[in-house]
């Protein structure tokens, strides 16, 4: 399909996934926004955190726990599963269980075992199961307002943690942050909308690379979450296979597997995620580990964040990976929006939804 076609955007994409993306950096600053005054106890002592959701909630949950590692006070878990570990109880647990709709069974399960181990709990939904157990229960409820897909309000599933992590004073946020971060995404979605044209804009020339290829997405630190989102965004609107890996991790295994079967690595694209912001080591590793892969015979490319700051960096390499992630769903021909293989695994379970 040719990338600068926004007719055929239209027509293939009919509930308008694009205009999500283009939205984001405003979704996060909303996030933030609604995060300073939402009702929240001023809950002290605590001394672990626990996040309970799963995919658009749960990479939230992912992003900020990187973000904050260098400096949170607590130590941040991410839990995709039913129930809650066995450490998880008593007053000095905070439990936030976050759902886009608040029917995901996941969450509502570690919401009612943290309710029994009486752990401090925070909801997090639009609406739902979740709410009506949170009013019956007294727990404080954030809503946010949201039509459309989970994975299009990552801006919400991350704001609204960092916001309510913040003002816990579990986690440090320099003033004006969340503001300097989506300004830096606006700026850089100057060149990746849909109406620049492929010559100057950076996500439809990497579309192009990935399609007929496997895409890998490899990404340090901060990024680490980034290359999973890019992942799971392929995966969702593209309806693509791809797959991430995390540096330094990937170093001590995944390169020792570039050796075979040979006929299938001009048919993977691998992308580095790079920031100034990330430790000079794992700077240096990106490098040796693109050269490594390149000798091997692999396609590359790399992708360095723009922004000052190191919530800048990890968000304008997200929204890169977004749109990406999009122009790949015009480049196949497909609708970004409807996830018909996830909604038909959850009728053959009986489940909740997302």
């Amino acid at each position: 399909m040719n990338l600068d076609d926004l007719d055929a955007f239209r027509r293939l994409d009919p509930q308008d996934m694009l205009a999500h993306i283009d939205g984001l950096p405003d979704q996060l600053a909303r996030a933030w926004e609604i995060g300073q005054t939402a009702s929240l106890p001023s809950w002290r002592g605590i001394s672990q955190v626990i996040v309970c959701g799963m995919g658009g909630s749960a990479i939230g949950a992912d992003l900020l726990s990187a973000f904050a590692a260098p400096q949170a006070s607590v130590p941040i878990q991410v839990w995709r599963n039913y129930d809650l570990p066995a450490w998880a109880s008593g007053e000095t647990t905070l439990v936030i269980a976050s759902s886009h709709s608040g029917n995901t069974e996941e969450p509502l399960s570690s919401f009612e075992q943290a309710r029994q181990r009486q752990a401090r709990l925070l909801a997090i939904s639009t609406g739902g199961e979740l709410e009506r157990r949170a009013a019956a229960a007294g727990v404080p409820h954030w809503r946010f307002e949201h039509r459309g897909q989970p994975r299009a309000a990552v801006g919400f599933s991350f704001g609204l943690l960092l916001a309510a992590l913040a003002r816990l004073r579990l986690v440090s946020v320099e003033p004006g942050a969340v503001a300097e971060a989506a300004g830096a995404m606006r700026v850089q979605a100057e060149r990746l909308r849909g109406d620049v044209p492929v010559v100057h804009n950076p996500a439809k020339r990497m579309a192009g690379q990935f399609v007929g290829r496997w895409p890998t997405i490899l990404g340090a630190e901060i990024l680490a979450p980034v290359a999973r989102r890019w992942r799971t965004q392929i995966g969702e609107l593209a309806k693509a296979v791809a797959q991430f890996e995390e540096l330094p991790e990937a170093d001590h295994n995944m390169v020792a597997g570039v050796v075979n079967p040979e006929a299938l690595f001009g048919q993977t694209m691998v992308v580095f995620l790079q920031a100034s912001h990330i430790h000079p080591r794992n700077r240096r590793r990106v490098e040796a580990t693109r050269e490594t892969l390149m000798l091997e015979g692999f396609n590359t490319d790399v992708v360095e964040a723009a922004g000052e700051s190191r919530l800048a960096q990890q968000w304008t390499c997200l929204h890169f990976g977004d749109y990406t992630a999009y122009y790949l769903a015009m480049a196949y021909g497909v609708d970004p929006t409807p996830v018909e293989a996830i909604e038909g695994f959850k009728v053959r379970l009986g489940g909740g939804s997302p």
